[in-house]
């Protein structure tokens, strides 16, 4: 049973008013002192985390299940039981992101291991050698190639690994063949690749450039336009030439700089698209008042039908997105797994547009001729405003 507790007498330590209750009606401080045990800390913990696990029970299944109920409850009043709107829509923009960041390069690696492989052994030149002397070339140029590989610097763990066994695997051939012609076979210290080769090697393929004198005298052109101020020429000039830096070291760096420059454009797009999407909302808001200017709604209501809008389209950004991953891990296992959950990403991305759609007729309330109307007219301005968006996050990407 709940024991109550009289706050007769008691004043509040900041404003000196009475207390009626645990926090001012003058001020709002709290009657407790933040001076407390550990274990009282901890308990506040855990009775907070709990109280937003339940709002999240309470507010991701609506916002994907039930097209405008979340902005419908906030607009009557009841917000207690869910997650702010804002807070909703920034925590899943960033989960969306970063686990579309990841999955990105997942798909790069693979693409560039598939399309371009970055260790390549054959043991051809073993099995035509006919002499010792051939054998024991062959097995130093071979060796000297895996070491360059892995002097480049941009081979994953699992890639390293592969290196071993295979500089393994080739001294064993090396030594059956010696036997096979009747040699003594080599110790295994005695073949290890030269490093000077292999870094010789591994830099052998890259072209001599007598175009950098002329991209130096692109970089150095400023920006001049005339109605914008200095600073911000200036700053574009900046970004300018960070971009063109990034995609010479991106086309024609070496292995190591080329690696490097698409991994830093690729994480500037994503730390880019955040603060790009965080503009588009109110943008947003503000298309929907002008298409809707007769409904009599505040801004602020256009507003919050956006940060919802947008809080359930990162939400199946990140379902889709776990879905296909989840279904790239199981489909070589299991390969039943892998249709079903592509189903299951369609169906996801087919209830995005169902669901803004459904949402906008019961938040404005209006024919379905009319809704259908404006969400056409709405969408295609969006679509505009969208790729006008992901162009800049692009371009600020190239140039981090």
């Amino acid at each position: 049973m709940k024991q109550l507790t009289s706050y007769e007498g008691l004043h509040c330590a900041n404003c000196g008013a009475s207390m009626q209750g645990e926090f001012c009606h003058e001020c709002g401080q709290s009657i407790h002192s933040v001076l407390k045990p550990v274990h009282g800390m901890i308990e506040e913990t855990i009775e907070t985390v709990l109280h937003i696990d339940g709002r999240i029970v309470h507010t991701l299944p609506p916002l994907l299940l039930k097209p405008g109920f979340l902005t419908m409850e906030y607009f009557g009043g009841r917000r207690v039981r869910y997650i702010a709107p804002f807070r909703l829509m920034f925590v899943l923009c960033l989960l969306s992101f970063f686990v579309f960041h990841l999955a990105i390069d997942q798909i790069t690696a693979k693409a560039s291991a598939r399309n371009h492989p970055l260790v390549h052994v054959s043991s051809e030149a073993l099995d035509d050698a006919a002499t010792p002397t051939e054998v024991r070339k062959a097995l130093q140029d071979e060796l000297s190639g895996l070491q360059s590989a892995r002097d480049t610097g941009v081979l994953p763990q699992i890639a390293l690994d592969q290196t071993d066994i295979a500089a393994r695997e080739l001294r064993q051939k090396a030594n059956q063949r010696l036997i096979a012609l009747g040699a003594v076979p080599m110790p295994a210290a005695s073949l290890a690749a030269p490093p000077a080769a292999a870094a010789v090697k591994a830099t052998g393929n890259a072209k001599p450039r007598d175009a950098a004198p002329e991209a130096s005298r692109d970089e150095s052109k400023p920006i001049e336009i005339a109605w914008l101020p200095d600073v911000v020429n200036a700053r574009l000039t900046a970004l300018r030439q960070q971009m063109l830096r990034n995609w010479r070291a991106f086309k024609h760096g070496d292995p190591v700089a080329s690696a490097e420059a698409k991994q830093r454009m690729i994480n500037g797009v994503f730390g880019a698209l955040p603060p790009a999407m965080f503009v588009l909302i109110p943008v947003f808001a503000i298309l929907l008042k002008l298409f809707y200017v007769f409904r009599r709604r505040l801004y602020m209501e256009h507003l919050i039908v956006a940060l919802h809008s947008h809080a359930f389209i990162f939400l199946s950004l990140l379902l889709i997105t776990l879905v296909g991953m989840l279904s790239t891990w199981l489909r070589p296992h299991a390969a039943w797994t892998g249709y079903a959950l592509g189903l299951l990403q369609g169906a996801l991305i087919l209830w995005v547009p169902i669901y803004l759609l459904i949402m906008q007729k019961r938040v404005y309330r209006q024919g379905w001729p009319m809704t259908l109307l404006k969400f056409w007219f709405v969408g295609w301005c969006y679509y505009w405003l969208l790729v006008i968006t992901l162009l800049v996050a692009a371009a600020l990407g190239m140039a981090h």
